[in-house]
């Protein structure tokens, strides 16, 4: 396809009426964690005609991500940071929705329909839609996957007011396979097709506002801005190919950056690395608590100042982060004079606290 979409399916706007129940099941079992905008746009959410009463068709595109290398592999690379693949060059969401918009113009031009473009922003449902209109099915992981490429798949959609031939739903194919279950770092799936998102990792670097939970920590690895795993086991991978589109490509520089560079990042620093991806949308404090949480993980001493630098940081999720890390990699003797220095002037209780919390605890 010339606008670079590798996949295109049609449903019809009312072609999920099981959708409504699913997200008041998943919201009353607490699963959405504190993303309130998931409860306050439930009834639109819920039906695209909600969102749009007009709307009788929607036209499903997928665009192709695929990395050029194993993410998995970035996982042993301790003193380097691990960015999702999505989120390693350009955000994708202005990338996509300019060529729905040269697509859904065409359309409207040839049909004289109205239409309406959506790119992960919007109270809609792309992923069971997207397996509706048979371009793909949403795996154990929850996430959509395809015959062709795995699950590197960005989605769009076109909502229109014509009346479209709708091609048929993709069966569930998955199988007996339940590698996308078994590999997450905390068995943040309850059942297959089913995420818990406050035990994600990727919500816990992207999604939540404040510290991540001690449980999480150590699972954290040198994540720092989300998790792949489930989406790079899955054998379905083996058909993907790496994305012909150089925006989405990786950057060299956001291929594994050195933890001891990211932490030192101020505000301008950050947001000159970043600018025009995803990850700025983070803001300094959280990158830095995530980065902070790598380095206690990495089990470097060399980041061991770094992570002491960051002891009297003005955002108390910095200040918890950092005195995590410091207690992994420090002697316990050093601990003790550092707590006996930071502690007694500490404004935020919570951070106090982390000079003598558990570094590892059960799981919530």
């Amino acid at each position: 396809m010339a606008l670079g979409f590798t996949a295109l399916g049609v449903t019809r706007a009312d072609a999920r009426p099981d959708l409504p129940g699913r997200l008041d099941a998943a919201l009353a079992a607490g699963w959405h964690g504190d993303m309130a905008w998931m409860e306050e746009t439930a009834l639109r959410r819920g039906h695209p005609n909600a969102l749009w009463p007009e709307a009788r068709s929607i036209l499903m595109l997928g665009f192709n991500y695929g990395p050029q290398s194993d993410p998995l592999a970035d996982l042993a690379r301790r003193s380097t940071g691990n960015i999702s693949v999505y989120a390693r060059n350009r955000d994708y969401h202005e990338l996509i929705k300019g060529r729905l918009k040269e697509l859904a113009g065409l359309l409207a031009r040839r049909s004289g329909a109205e239409v309406k473009v959506f790119v992960d922003t919007a109270p809609l449902m792309e992923k069971p839609l997207a397996e509706a209109a048979g371009i793909g099915w949403q795996g154990k992981h929850s996430v959509l996957v395809s015959r062709d490429a795995g699950s590197w798949l960005f989605l769009g959609a076109i909502l229109t007011t014509a009346e479209l031939p709708a091609d048929p739903p993709h069966p569930e194919s998955c199988g007996s396979c339940t590698r996308c279950l078994d590999i997450c770092p905390t068995n943040a799936f309850p059942a297959p097709f089913r995420l818990d998102a406050r035990r994600c990792l990727a919500y816990l670097t992207i999604e939540h506002q404040g510290q991540i939970p001690v449980a999480f920590r150590a699972a954290l690895g040198n994540r720092i801005y989300g998790c792949d795993d489930c989406l790079a086991v899955c054998p379905w991978n083996k058909f993907a190919r790496a994305t012909a589109e150089s925006r989405l490509a990786a950057r060299e520089d956001l291929r594994a950056p050195a933890l001891s560079d990211l932490v030192a990042l101020d505000d301008w620093g950050f947001r000159a690395l970043f600018a025009g991806s995803p990850i700025k949308r983070l803001g300094l404090a959280r990158f830095l608590r995530n980065v902070l949480i790598a380095i206690g993980n990495s089990a470097d001493p060399a980041l061991l100042p770094a992570a002491r630098a960051r002891l009297a940081d003005e955002d108390a999720r910095v200040r918890g982060a950092a005195i995590w890390a410091v207690r992994r990699l420090e002697d316990p003797d050093a601990v003790a004079q550092l707590a006996a220095r930071h502690a007694p002037v500490e404004p935020d209780p919570a951070v106090r606290a982390e000079w003598t919390a558990p570094l590892v605890s059960q799981e919530p």
